[in-house]
């Protein structure tokens, strides 16, 4: 008797364990592909003010450390005046008096390092004011940039 109930609970056990086969769906899922990827290009000035902000966050990591040998002020800067814009619009009396302010406060930075500090700060300053009205976009980023 006991091996007639273990032969049946052995056959109830390999039955209910049987997969069903379930018939499956075919799904199709059809994605639209753009008609053509255009991978972002920074203009130059993009660049350049990308560059800047790498040089003006060694400049603040000097100055907060008491080092003021900042070496040579950067010529890349005066490209400024010349880099191609992403709006060639912005490009303008606005812009090119405000960058030719931003120019004379960050020399300052390499010329005057006793003032070093409020002379950066100056320059962060300038930078913002011209980005008030021209690319808001990186004035928070920039913000960080000023030393307290």
């Amino acid at each position: 008797m006991k091996k007639a109930v273990f032969y049946f609970f052995g056959l109830f056990a390999l039955i209910g364990c049987k997969d069903k086969e379930q018939p499956k769906e075919e799904t199709v899922v059809k994605t639209e592909q753009p008609a053509s990827f255009k991978m972002y290009q920074m203009s130059e000035m993009a660049a350049l003010m990308e560059q800047m902000y790498v040089d003006n966050q060694r400049i603040k990591e000097k100055i907060e450390n008491n080092e003021f040998d900042f070496g040579d002020f950067p010529e890349h800067y005066q490209k400024i005046h010349t880099a191609t814009f992403t709006e060639p619009s912005d490009l303008d009396d606005f812009f090119t008096a405000g960058a030719a302010y931003f120019v004379e406060t960050q020399k300052k930075v390499y010329i005057d390092t006793t003032n070093a500090k409020e002379h950066f700060n100056n320059a962060v300053t300038a930078c913002i004011e011209c980005h008030k009205v021209k690319c808001t976009g990186p004035i928070e980023r920039i913000k960080k940039l000023y030393i307290k």
